[in-house]
């Protein structure tokens, strides 16, 4: 077998140590969403029956891509030691794939931010109007996590009890998932931007390899 010399021995040996950065990057996204999903203030507002759902979808999305990024970058590693053609190939075809899934929920996070928080707001809303013994422990739940009370509408009819300063439930509510889903944006986009370097290392190594074996 033809072994990388020169100047491409050191892309090999990049390519390695970026694949185990790459595989710790994997772990700290899976993290970070399995932290979005479970987070215990985040499942008392979403977690009852009949609330929005489309938060999650960018937060399956990050775990998703997540746990392949940890498989792939094993394999990675395993491809740049044993310089191998069909593992490279994959470990490219397969940067690609989450590559697309990483942008994918960075633009879920950023353009659909608007309609998720306007759901959640909605929802909210409609289980402070139909106060039945669901809906009550619904509405108490947004009021203990989010210190709020009420919408800006209802908040001076809903809310004498409450101290001068606490904010309407809408207000927080924009407020909290805002950073939520922030960082589900920032971290997929950023993440795809890390892929975009082994996607090019992975080919400048696989193509040496063809090189050196052509050459013999």
């Amino acid at each position: 077998m033809g072994k990388v010399e020169g100047g491409m021995k050191c892309v090999k040996y990049l390519l390695f140590i970026f694949n185990f950065i790459f595989w710790m990057m994997g772990s700290l996204v899976l993290a970070v969403g399995l932290w979005l999903r479970l987070e215990q203030d985040t499942v008392a507002l979403l977690g009852s029956d009949g609330a929005p759902e489309n938060f999650f979808i960018g937060v399956y999305i990050l775990i998703v891509a997540g746990g392949l990024v940890m498989l792939v970058g094993f394999f990675g590693c395993c491809g740049a030691v044993r310089e191998s053609q069909c593992l490279l190939g994959s470990f490219f075809a397969c940067l690609l794939i989450i590559f697309g899934a990483e942008v994918a929920a960075g633009v879920f996070g950023f353009l659909n931010k608007e309609k998720i928080i306007q759901d959640i707001q909605t929802f909210y809303s409609e289980s402070a109007k139909d106060a039945n013994g669901n809906n009550t422990l619904i509405v108490s739940s947004y009021h203990r996590v989010l210190n709020c009370c009420g919408t800006a509408s209802t908040r001076s009819a809903q809310c004498t009890n409450t101290a001068p300063d606490t904010k309407d439930c809408e207000s927080a509510i924009e407020e909290f998932f805002n950073s939520k889903l922030f960082i589900i944006g920032y971290v997929g986009i950023g993440i795809a931007g890390v892929m975009i370097i082994g996607m090019i290392f992975s080919m400048v190594l696989c193509c040496a390899i063809r090189n050196s074996r052509e050459v013999i």
